[in-house]
């Protein structure tokens, strides 16, 4: 399974920003597994991101077709609103389903979710966010879920949610609370101390933010002093200027010396047990 938690930034201005951020494990039944599976996207034309939890073989497959179908051109129209291009994922989403071998019985799980989170190409203050989830009894179901008044969790799905939603019951009372900074200090913090043995690697981050034209962001994660991204360690690679990096802080960072940003607002989390 894996832990997989969406939630919105907001200031005095309304809703600045959507993140969604996911652990990089895959296990089997056997207590095998491997800590470096993408599960976010983040579209690099248009203001939208993606992430799944449960099965993994066939969200993997459709989300990267989906990705580059859109960057392509071939998938949204650029006056596309935010629930036609989540209507156009979920069409090809079908299509594809349909297809996958007798009946389903390939899924490894009982059920997968996916999250869209998406920008009004008209109001760069209006986000939308949706599930999409199929189980064995329900098929297809899907849940909107607005933006919230003060910076919190929108969704948080997976075999890590409830430990995670516990420990945020904490962070609702810090000093930090009701911010997008919390969210991502319990998130590292669960990722850290999980007992769920399914849920584990590093954290992966994606984001679109109110600035007009923007796309999505993949940002590059400094975790446990080591670079990563979309769950792969990086270190032995080059060009990480190239990059937006945060730390587990969500603090930005100077992606070659791994170190905060002078210009960044230090964000510690005195909550954080190791």
């Amino acid at each position: 399974m894996t832990l997989l938690v969406c939630w919105a930034g907001i200031d005095t201005h309304g809703t600045s920003s959507v993140y969604m951020s996911a652990d990089s494990r895959i296990s089997w039944k056997d207590s095998a597994h491997f800590d470096y599976a993408r599960k976010v996207f983040a579209f690099k034309k248009w203001p939208d991101i993606l992430g799944y939890c449960g099965d993994v073989l066939f969200p993997s497959i459709a989300l990267n077709q989906i990705v580059d179908l859109a960057d392509a051109g071939l998938l949204f129209s650029e006056d596309f609103s935010p629930k036609q291009k989540f209507q156009a994922i979920v069409n090809k989403l079908n299509n594809l389903f349909k297809k996958y071998p007798a009946l389903h019985a390939g899924l490894s799980e009982n059920s997968l979710s996916i999250i869209h989170s998406s920008r009004s190409p008209s109001n760069n203050k209006e986000f939308f966010c949706h599930t999409i989830t199929w189980n064995m009894k329900k098929g297809w179901h899907g849940e909107e879920r607005p933006m919230p008044k003060k910076s919190g969790v929108l969704f948080a799905l997976g075999s890590g949610a409830d430990e995670f939603l516990g420990r945020f019951v904490l962070y609702g009372r810090s000093t930090t609370k009701e911010t997008s900074r919390s969210v991502f200090h319990c998130f590292c913090d669960t990722l850290s101390n999980t007992t769920d043995p399914s849920v584990g690697g590093a954290p992966q981050l994606v984001g679109i933010i109110r600035k007009p034209q923007s796309t999505a962001i993949t940002f590059g994660v400094i975790a446990n002093g080591k670079r990563t991204f979309l769950g792969a360690h990086i270190d032995n690679l080059r060009n990480f200027d190239k990059l937006q990096w945060r730390n587990e802080n969500f603090e930005l960072c100077d992606g070659t010396t791994k170190r905060k940003l002078p210009t960044a607002k230090a964000q510690p989390d005195t909550l954080r047990r190791s």
